[in-house]
């Protein structure tokens, strides 16, 4: 039937290397079917501002041989205008990994949707804070009445 959902996830790190320490973390969350990761991309910003752009295939720092490794690459699901948006947002002497994630997860609900004669019309992911925000301030107005 397809892909499941696509998200692109920018993830930045406050300094201009990767470390490798939210890999066992990609790795459960391919491991248990929950993501697959289908794209790839790492950015730098020079303490200058000066931006490098690199795919996971051409990356040489330590510990991304493990990224590499959970990539399935599926091509021109980033494209260049999408990481040159992103990569205008970081910070001078910072990095960030851009991943592109298929929600395997949601594949055999669809698939049961779609068994039982309907069909996933839409779907929509609010970030964490602005979810978090949203029941701050429902819960400021309760605490006002």
């Amino acid at each position: 039937m397809g892909l499941g959902p696509i998200e692109v996830v920018v993830i930045g790190f406050g300094q201009d290397r990767f470390d490798g320490s939210i890999l066992p973390e990609l790795q459960r969350l391919v491991d248990s079917g929950t993501i697959r990761i289908v794209d790839a991309v790492l950015a730098r910003k020079d303490a200058d501002g000066a931006a490098t752009v690199l795919e996971i295939d051409d990356a040489t720092d330590d510990g991304l041989d493990a990224l590499r490794a959970l990539v399935s690459e599926i091509d021109g699901l980033i494209s260049d205008d999408d990481v040159d948006e992103l990569v205008e947002e970081l910070a001078p002497g910072s990095a960030a990994a851009i991943l592109c994630f298929e929600h395997t997860w949601v594949v055999p609900l669809r698939d049961a949707i779609s068994a039982a004669g309907g069909r996933l019309l839409d779907t929509m992911r609010i970030p964490g804070p602005v979810a978090d925000d949203v029941l701050a301030a429902v819960a400021a107005l309760d605490n006002q009445d």
